[in-house]
């Protein structure tokens, strides 16, 4: 029993650092090891952060959706709005590509309490988000995604 415990935590752990490691090859990241960072959903399963610049925020929203939100297409979501120079938001779901969306019908950015340190990397869902001083990068597996800055808008 312990063995098999043993087995399943290093493979997990193992596909971790192969993940980690494909979205920096994918986003054209130096490779260098970025930490982990745990985020805390709300009642209704959604995670709402907030880079240190108070530029960027997020909202991550689960597979099914809320009892006030529901998805495109019922699966999970992940979007993220930046504020300056120009509110703009980038949408990422299950499938199909990112989107950057410029003309935001409904701008709410950055009221999340949770600061999503520099350096770090947090997994929603079937998404992974790096957060670094150039900005917010966040992808599925497959290597769809967007990057937001000051200066760079960015849908793959």
């Amino acid at each position: 029993m312990r063995t098999n415990r043993h087995r399943r935590l290093l493979v997990r752990n193992a596909t971790i650092a192969a993940a980690i490691a494909a979205l920096g090859i994918l986003l054209g990241v130096p490779a260098r090891a970025y930490e982990f960072q745990n985020m805390n959903a709300n009642a209704y399963g959604q995670v709402e952060l907030v880079m240190p610049s108070g530029n960027i925020g997020c909202i991550y929203t689960p597979a099914g959706g809320t009892p006030f939100y529901s998805t495109m297409d019922g699966q999970a979501e992940i979007q993220c709005d930046r504020v300056e120079p120009a509110y703009i938001r980038g949408v990422l779901g299950a499938s199909g590509p990112g989107v950057i969306v410029k003309d935001v019908g409904d701008p709410s950015c950055c009221g999340g309490s949770q600061k999503f340190q520099y350096d770090r990397v947090v997994q929603l869902g079937p998404f992974q988000c790096l957060s670094t001083r150039k900005g917010l990068t966040c992808a599925r597996q497959d290597g769809s995604g967007f990057f937001l800055s000051r200066a760079v808008v960015e849908a793959r």
